[in-house]
C-alpha cells in the first residue's frame, strides 16, 4: 500500500517538474473547462434519455441497456487521446529496489482507479434516478451505477491491451476492429440478435444486485488485468534489454544520391528521410499517415454521402494530417542529436527549409491518391489543388511558428517506455487553427464569391506563402537562435536516460 501512494504522489510530482508545465497551464485550464462542459452535456443527455425513453413499451433503462455495447465502444476510442499506459512511467524506477512486477501491478491498479473510469457515470447517474428508482429506489441505482463502473474498468484494460500492442506494431490496430467488427456484425445481421437481449440480461442484474453478473464481471476484469500485466512484463524486458536488435539485419542502405545536386538543403532533407524510415516512432507515425490517407482517399473516391462539407473535410483532413504527426513536434526529434546541430553555422536554417521542402512535396502523395475521386466526380479538381496550395501555404506556415517554442526531446525508439508526448497550449491552438483556419476563410470568401473563384483565391494565398518561404523560414529560424539556450536546456532535461 505505501508502496501504491508513493507512486501516487510521484505522478502528481511529476507533472509539475516537467519542464512543459508552464506552457500547458494554458491547455489545462481548456482542459478543466471542456471536463465541465462534457460533464454537462452528460447530464442533459441522461436526463434527456429518461424523458425520452418514457412512452415506449419497455421500461426506459431497458433500452439503454440494449446499448451498453456502443457505449463501451465509444468510450475505448475517446481513451487514445487521454490516457497513457503504465509502459511509460516504469523506466525511471528501474534502478531502484522495487521489483518490477510489482510495481506494473501497482500501476494497472492506479489506472483503474483513474477518474476517467467515472465520466460515463455522468450520463447513468441521472438517468437511473428518473427511472430506476421507481422499481428499485436508491439500491438499485447504488447497485447499477456499480456495475456501470465494473463495465468501464473491464473496457479499461481492454484497452490498456490494445495500445500497448499497437505501440509495438501498427497492426495490431486490427485486434480492436476485428473485434468490432464482429460484435456489430453480430448485432445487426440477425434479424433478432442475442447481444441485445444479453446486454438488456446484464443491465437488468446489475439493477437486481445479482451477485453472479458481479462475479462474473470481476473475474472478467481480473482476467484481463492479468493479461495486461503478463504482456507489459514482456515488451517492458524486450526493449529495455534490446531483445529484438539482434535479429535486426540491414538489407540495403541507400544515400538517396539524386539529392546531392540541391546543396546543403539536400543533405538535410536526406537527414530526415532517414529519421523517419529508420527509427521506430517515426516509421510508426510514417505507418499511422499512410493508414488514415489510404482510408481517406478510399471514403472519397469510392462513396459521395457526404456532402459538401464532408468532403472538404476529408480532403483537408488528408493534407494536414501530415503537419499534425510531424511538424506540430518541429525539431523535438532533433533534441536528441540538438547540440551537434548547434555547432555548424546555419544548419537549423537548412534543416528548416529541407523539413518544408519535403513535407510540401509529401502532398503530392494524397493529392495522387485521391485522383479516383475526382475521376468520379465525388470532388473538384480544384478542390483537390486549392486545399493541397492552402496546406503548403499558410497551414505549413502555422506550424512552423511553433518551432521556436518546442523544447522538449521525444524519443526515436523507445515504444513503450517514452514519456507522454503532451503537447503545449500553442500546439493545441495551432492544431485547432490548421482546421478552422481554412474553414473560415473558405466560406468567408463563399460569401462575397463564387465557389470557382474561392478555389483559385484559396491557390493563390498559397501560392503566396510558398513563393515567399524562404523569407518567413528565416524569421522562424531567428525566433528559435534567439532561445537557444532555453530550448537546448529543455531538450537535455527532457531527454530519455
Amino acid at each position: 500500500m505505501n508502496l501504491f501512494l508513493e507512486l501516487r504522489r510521484h505522478g502528481k510530482l511529476a507533472e509539475k517538474r516537467h519542464p512543459m508545465y508552464e506552457k500547458n497551464r494554458f491547455a489545462k485550464f481548456w482542459m478543466y473547462a471542456m471536463a465541465v462542459f462534457w460533464a454537462g452535456y452528460l447530464i442533459f443527455i441522461g436526463t434527456m434519455f429518461a424523458s425520452a425513453f418514457e412512452g415506449e413499451a419497455v421500461e426506459p433503462y431497458h433500452i439503454l441497456n440494449a446499448g451498453l455495447v456502443f457505449i463501451l465502444a465509444l468510450d475505448f476510442v475517446m481513451r487514445f487521446p487521454f490516457q497513457k499506459t503504465p509502459t511509460q512511467e516504469v523506466k525511471p524506477y528501474l534502478l531502484l529496489p522495487v521489483r518490477r512486477n510489482r510495481l506494473i501491478d501497482f500501476l494497472l491498479i492506479r489506472s483503474g482507479l483513474n477518474g476517467f473510469n467515472l465520466v460515463w457515470l455522468f450520463l447513468f447517474i441521472p438517468f437511473a434516478l428518473l427511472t430506476v428508482t421507481k422499481f428499485y429506489g436508491l439500491t438499485g441505482v447504488l447497485a447499477y451505477c456499480a456495475g456501470i463502473w465494473l463495465l468501464m474498468l473491464l473496457n479499461n484494460y481492454w484497452f490498456l491491451l490494445c495500445r500497448t500492442l499497437l505501440s509495438d506494431r501498427i497492426w495490431w490496430v486490427f485486434l480492436p476492429i476485428l473485434v468490432y467488427s464482429g460484435i456489430a456484425a453480430a448485432l445487426l445481421i440477425p434479424d433478432d440478435s442475442p447481444v441485445f437481449d444479453w446486454s438488456v440480461t446484464l443491465g437488468d442484474a446489475y439493477i437486481t444486485g445479482n451477485p453472479l453478473a458481479f462475479l462474473g464481471t470481476l473475474l472478467a476484469v481480473a482476467a484481463m488485468w492479468y493479461t495486461d500485466s503478463r504482456v507489459i512484463r514482456r515488451f517492458i524486458y524486450n526493449e529495455l534489454n534490446k531483445v529484438e536488435d539482434s535479429t535486426v539485419k540491414v538489407k540495403k542502405i541507400s544515400n538517396y544520391q539524386f539529392l546531392d545536386r540541391f546543396g546543403l538543403t539536400g543533405e538535410y532533407i536526406r537527414l530526415e528521410l532517414k529519421l523517419m524510415l529508420r527509427n521506430k516512432m517515426c516509421r510508426k507515425s510514417l505507418i499511422s499517415i499512410a493508414c488514415v490517407v489510404a482510408l481517406l482517399s478510399t471514403v472519397i473516391g469510392f462513396t459521395d454521402t457526404y456532402g459538401e462539407m464532408g468532403s472538404n473535410f476529408f480532403v483537408l483532413y488528408n493534407y494536414v494530417i501530415f503537419a499534425l504527426l510531424f511538424l506540430s513536434t518541429l525539431m523535438s526529434y532533433e533534441g536528441n542529436y540538438m547540440d551537434g546541430l548547434m555547432s555548424r553555422r546555419e544548419s537549423i536554417y537548412a534543416l528548416l527549409r529541407a523539413k518544408y521542402s519535403l513535407y510540401a512535396v509529401g502532398l503530392l502523395i494524397p493529392f495522387i491518391t485521391m485522383l479516383p475521386g475526382v475521376i468520379k466526380g465525388n470532388i473538384s479538381l480544384m478542390q483537390s489543388l486549392s486545399w493541397m496550395m492552402f496546406t503548403a501555404g499558410p497551414v505549413y506556415f502555422c506550424f512552423f511558428l511553433i518551432c521556436p517554442y518546442n523544447n522538449r526531446t521525444i524519443d526515436l525508439n523507445a515504444k513503450m517506455t517514452s514519456r507522454q508526448n503532451t503537447g503545449t497550449g500553442l500546439q493545441n491552438v495551432i492544431s485547432i487553427a490548421a482546421f478552422g483556419l481554412p474553414f473560415a476563410i473558405y466560406y468567408s470568401l463563399m460569401a462575397f464569391m463564387e465557389e470557382e473563384t474561392v478555389r483559385w483565391t484559396l491557390c493563390a494565398i498559397g501560392l503566396g506563402f510558398i513563393l515567399t518561404s524562404k523569407h518567413w523560414i528565416k524569421l522562424v529560424y531567428t525566433q528559435l537562435m534567439k532561445r537557444r539556450y532555453r530550448n537546448m536546456e529543455g531538450f537535455r532535461d527532457s531527454r530519455q536516460k
